[in-house]
């Protein structure tokens, strides 16, 4: 269930190293991300090793399917997830493309609260590479890397200026960072929300095919 379960397969394999622990449970350093691994079927133990990794009044998030939540969290939210794997014919390097830098983190930070593509704090740069486009100097779009697992890399951080959108940026940038993960001998995979309908049918157009339907499940240790 390696897939399935991808934020504790990642923590367990080759993200080991960031991961703080307790028990069976694991999560990311905050500044780096906010999710939560736990095993395929978590025991009672599992739930309280969790709970008290994070400590009260603090929020994680579950990507994995569905399971029932036990009083030792509260249920913040919840929203649906799809989960796809690149075919091998997707990755192209693209000129345009450079890598990003700590330099660039505030400029990231401000493009990812600008488009929303999903989680990326501080220091998630350390969880991968991350390449951009600039135009006249401005940082307009970026995709990098996320969770590695074991076999699969993830794609992740993918977002464009609202302004620069419509050229394509974005499926160049998926191609690029296709081809770093490729050339590592790994394969590339990614998620985006059940309802995201624009970026399914990018993701679709370019060949990748559909995995997973899981849940992203927000939770607060009590």
């Amino acid at each position: 269930m390696t897939l399935q379960n991808p934020v504790y397969a990642a923590l367990t394999g080759p993200h080991s190293t960031f991961a703080e622990t307790r028990g069976n449970a694991r999560c990311y350093p905050k500044a780096i991300a906010p999710f939560l691994g736990l095993p395929d079927n978590p025991t009672a133990e599992d739930w309280s090793n969790a709970a008290e990794l994070l400590g009260a009044g603090t929020t994680a998030a579950l990507m994995r399917p569905d399971l029932p939540v036990p009083d030792t969290f509260k249920l913040d939210r919840q929203f649906d997830l799809v989960q796809y794997v690149a075919p091998p014919t997707l990755a192209a390097e693209y000129d345009e493309a450079v890598v990003l830098t700590w330099d660039d983190v505030p400029e990231m930070l401000a493009l990812v609260a600008l488009t929303d593509p999903g989680p990326f704090r501080s220091r998630t740069i350390e969880l991968g590479t991350y390449l951009g486009i600039r135009r006249e100097g401005e940082l307009i779009a970026m995709a990098g890397t996320r969770f590695a697992l074991p076999t699969h890399t993830e794609i992740s951080a993918v977002c464009t200026l609202p302004s620069y959108r419509g050229q394509g940026l974005a499926t160049h940038l998926i191609r690029a960072v296709a081809a770093h993960i490729a050339s590592a001998g790994r394969t590339p995979f990614l998620h985006t929300g059940g309802t995201n309908t624009r970026a399914i049918q990018l993701y679709e157009s370019l060949g990748f095919t559909l995995t997973n339907s899981m849940k992203v499940t927000v939770v607060e240790a009590v």
